[in-house]
């Protein structure tokens, strides 16, 4: 079977039952590792709940990354987060690894995977992810697709696997500004909404990206919806 063939497949089954916990609104990643990656990511997020006015959640992760192969980068994030204004705390620890598994343009669509292990040092809680990323391009716009399994365990949780899935159908009008449409999905969460986004060129090394998108909810079991912001600095 050939790789395309293969991810597709998995990528179907994965998207064919979308649940996750409460925070599904993230980044959507991209398949695409530098080889002489190396950054600095800032992500920002933050959930209102217009029935609980005083309990609107705000999450910070500040992050460091680097290939480690040619086709592999290695990030670790360290997250706050607060849900009134005086809880606000050092939360949890999170590391993730990309691998781009075809070239750019080596198939009709980029595939890569995404691993990420998450740990709530208050609750003594983790949270491990893996899945599929795709890129495909149609004429001057793309589409990208995560679907990812999520297991999670600890004191505090029953363990249990589930899955998420997140999706952005962006249009590149130039690379510093480039609008897009996001969509995500997990347990007791649907939701969809317009980004922004682009990338300044310093150097052929150097590039600051920046995102921007507001999530709103869809279906009636979701209470919330999202503001997202990152910035990621490239050297």
């Amino acid at each position: 079977m050939k790789l395309t063939s293969f991810c597709m497949l998995m990528l179907l089954c994965i998207s064919g039952h979308a649940l996750a916990d409460g925070r599904v609104v993230d980044k959507v990643y991209h398949p695409y590792v530098q080889s002489w990656e190396r950054e600095i990511e800032y992500r920002f997020a933050f959930q209102k709940q217009p029935d609980h006015p005083d309990n609107n959640s705000m999450v910070q992760k500040f992050g460091y990354g680097f290939n480690i192969a040619d086709r592999m980068a290695l990030e670790g994030y360290i997250e706050a987060s607060r849900i009134t204004p005086e809880d606000y705390q050092v939360t949890g620890y999170e590391l993730e690894l990309r691998w781009m598994l075809t070239e750019q343009g080596e198939y009709s669509a980029d595939w890569g995977l995404l691993f990420e292990l998450e740990r709530q040092n208050a609750l003594n809680n983790y949270e491990l992810s893996a899945g599929l990323i795709m890129e495909k391009e149609f004429g001057p716009t793309s589409l990208t697709i995560n679907a990812l399994t999520v297991y999670e365990w600890g004191e505090t949780l029953r363990s249990e696997l589930e899955t998420e899935f997140r999706m952005q159908y962006r249009y590149r009008w130039m690379p510093e500004v480039q609008p897009a449409v996001e969509f995500y999905s997990g347990e007791n969460y649907k939701g969809i909404g317009p980004a922004l986004m682009g990338v300044h060129k310093f150097s052929k090394e150097n590039q600051l990206k920046w995102e921007f998108a507001t999530i709103f909810a869809i279906d009636n079991s979701t209470i919330n919806n999202t503001l997202r912001f990152a910035l990621e600095f490239e050297f």
